[in-house]
């Protein structure tokens, strides 16, 4: 009998109770047994359902609420939330935020997959922009005009919010706003150099001019200059902080370096 060859021992490790009792609340909430808005059974009936203590099912409440699948409020039953694109992208806000600061490769990557979305966003929303619509986006260009440096950037952010909102599609809306707060604390602050801000401003209306003209192939020509420009102003300010942060601090981390050589806007 031919004898079957083993590699070292690898002992089979005993899952932790709360790990069994949080797949099964996930495989039911998946079912739809719990529906969005709907409360859970309280503790006491979970631990007679699973036959286990309330350690394990607070922890797996816990890890459900981390998760973002439900609501835990002091002296009530879970409740499993209501689904929303803000609360599910929210919820990979830290992770995105660790993948971010992991290379200044993946922060350019990140850029790039910016522009990606964003032509996609200003062409639907240069089709579907009502009067509503770009009057927002101009109030927002107008409200950079002899903005101070400190609210300038604030502006900026509602410009592409307000673009974001013309599209109709609440996943844009979403997104538009988690990119900004996701790349906020890397933005160099840019709008102090000589010019930048009249700069911003001029392309940015050009931008509008197309969705106003309900141009697709012009807004998309108009924002893909506007942030092609604006990246390849913060890479190249990026090596100038980084070469000075370098002879300074040689022995400190480089993305620490880049992310303390300049101050941020607020």
């Amino acid at each position: 009998m031919a004898q079957i060859e083993t590699g070292p021992a690898e002992p089979i490790l005993r899952r932790k109770l709360s790990h069994e009792v949080l797949d099964r609340l996930l495989a039911r909430i998946r079912a739809g047994e719990w529906t969005s808005g709907s409360p859970l059974p309280s503790e006491r009936e979970l631990m007679t359902a699973f036959g286990v203590g309330r350690p394990a099912i607070r922890e797996a409440l816990q890890s459900l609420e981390r998760m973002g699948l439900i609501s835990i409020t002091h002296g009530e039953r879970a409740r499993v939330t209501v689904a929303s694109a803000q609360s599910v992208i929210a919820q990979v806000g830290d992770v995105v935020h660790h993948v971010l600061t992991s290379s200044p490769q993946t922060l350019q990557q990140f850029r790039e997959a910016r522009l990606f979305f964003e032509v996609g966003m200003v062409r639907i929303a240069a089709e579907r922009a009502t009067q509503a619509d770009l009057d927002r986006i101009r109030a927002a260009i107008d409200a950079q005009r002899g903005a101070d440096p400190d609210s300038f950037l604030n502006h900026d952010m509602e410009f592409h919010r307000a673009i974001a909102a013309a599209s109709g599609n609440m996943i844009f809306v979403a997104l538009s706003q988690a990119v900004f707060e996701w790349l906020q604390r890397f933005h160099f602050d840019l709008v102090r150099l000589p010019g930048a801000e009249k700069l911003t401003i001029g392309e940015h209306t050009k931008i509008y001019d197309r969705i106003a003209a309900h141009d697709p192939d012009g807004a998309e020509k108009a924002l893909t200059a506007h942030l092609t420009r604006t990246n390849k102003a913060y890479r190249a300010l990026e090596q100038q902080v980084a070469a000075i942060a370098e002879a300074r601090h040689p022995t400190t981390p480089r993305d620490e370096r880049l992310h303390t050589a300049l101050p941020r806007t607020p």
